[in-house]
């Protein structure tokens, strides 16, 4: 190896195991994310120098192929459905090692949704939600431009949404939604991980555009702890209940702009997965001034720090 191919080992190691994240959420196996990332390297060392110094960010390019890799086999799967199955359980050795690390960060429950969606949905979601890669990234692995990777996202997240969420009347969604914001005004952690599933996911939409969590928060306490830090009390902030997407939901504001809308998806009468947009254009009809007339209804009531 040349003295310019150098490379930490823990750089090494953590390049690594970011390939086998986003080949695991693409494809859903431990082994399956070994043999991609396998095939990833071959073809980092089938280059030749030349092609290897043109190479301006060695990790992008192997996520690109990596990525690339896995949406051609969930497009064109080379084995059944029941071998996918057999893999799952009996992997051993170092790959029930990757999947005991894996599963600390990934909810069972959304790798298991991430199943029912169509191959470039499932792409454009773990790749652009999950890994926060760059649309125009995304875009260029999927084969599809950005405004149609964004729709491909925006039903991805509707799909998983409506699989997760079991009906819950009007009533009972609003005083969930209002008990997680007192527990967020009080930044009491017990309470507010005791109102949600012990396998709840939060996600966390920046758009590239501020600095949030790129993966999603997995486990009650972990997602209790993202809240209450994003949340946490400052002068000039204010957190209220109001309606989001139909259902009530949270608004934090600072300086009486809208810097996080928050929905939340409810089961068994906890929250089972929380969606948090805090994309500055996402949120630029929450800071228009409302139209001439228009009302708040009973869902939009503010209630601010207190």
């Amino acid at each position: 190896m040349e003295h310019a191919d150098a490379v930490p080992i823990a750089e090494l190691l953590d390049e690594r195991r970011y390939l086998l994240d986003v080949a695991y959420w693409m494809l859903g196996g431990p082994r399956e994310a070994e043999n991609v990332v396998d095939e990833t390297y071959r073809r980092w060392y089938g280059l030749s120098d030349a092609e290897r110094r043109q190479i301006t960010a060695a990790r992008s390019w192997l996520a690109r192929t990596a990525g690339g890799i896995c949406l051609n086999r969930l497009t064109h799967p080379d084995r059944s459905a029941t071998g996918q199955k057999e893999d799952r359980r009996t992997e051993t050795g170092d790959a029930e090692g990757v999947r005991t690390r894996l599963v600390e960060e990934v909810s069972r429950v959304l790798l298991n949704a991430l199943d029912s969606l169509p191959p470039p949905e499932r792409a454009v979601f773990v790749l652009h939600d999950a890994f926060g890669m760059a649309p125009d990234t995304v875009a260029d692995i999927v084969g599809r431009t950005e405004p149609e990777c964004a729709e491909l996202a925006d039903r991805a997240r509707h799909s998983l949404r409506t699989r997760h969420s079991r009906p819950t009347t009007p009533d009972e969604h609003d005083a969930l939604a209002h008990a997680v914001r007192r527990a967020c005004v009080s930044e009491d952690a017990g309470l507010l991980a005791s109102l949600l599933c012990p396998d709840a996911t939060a996600f966390f939409d920046g758009g590239g555009k501020v600095r949030t969590l790129i993966r999603p928060a997995h486990g009650s306490r972990r997602v209790a702890h993202s809240l209450l830090t994003l949340l946490a009390h400052r002068p000039r902030t204010t957190l209220t209940t109001q309606s989001v997407n139909g259902r009530t939901g949270l608004v934090a504001r600072y300086d009486r702009q809208v810097a996080a809308v928050i929905s939340l998806d409810i089961t068994d009468r906890r929250v089972a997965q929380v969606w948090v947009v805090l994309n500055p254009e996402k949120l630029r009809s929450w800071n228009q001034p409302p139209a001439p007339g228009s009302r708040q209804g009973p869902a939009q009531r503010s209630e601010g720090w207190s």
